[in-house]
């Protein structure tokens, strides 16, 4: 494995699953996916296309504001962090069982 792709390899950190998510997946195609925070729009594409084999049409990613929490008397803060949404061309699919 060369350098660039263990790089590629470490963009993508997890699948996002949620109602939100699923109904995009079936919908139009979309798979949403945590990124590194660094991580850009090309690189995303990469990393999608040489992880499950499949071609990446658009990449829209958005940065998600950790929220402000309470524990007990003091105040603490989720961190933040970075949503892929990652349309695939037609006829192109990624399955997340078999993954």
């Amino acid at each position: 494995m060369s350098i660039e792709q263990n790089k590629l390899s470490n963009v993508l950190l997890s699948p996002v699953v949620s109602e939100k998510s699923t109904i995009a997946a079936e919908d139009s195609n979309r798979f949403v996916f945590k990124v590194q925070t660094v991580a850009t729009k090309l690189e995303i594409k990469k990393a999608v296309e040489l992880m499950f084999e499949v071609e990446v049409e658009t990449v829209q990613v958005l940065n998600v504001k950790g929220k402000v929490k309470r524990f007990g008397r003091s105040l603490g803060k989720r961190s933040d962090w970075k949503k892929a949404y990652v349309k695939l061309k037609a006829g192109h699919d990624i399955d997340f069982a078999s993954a």
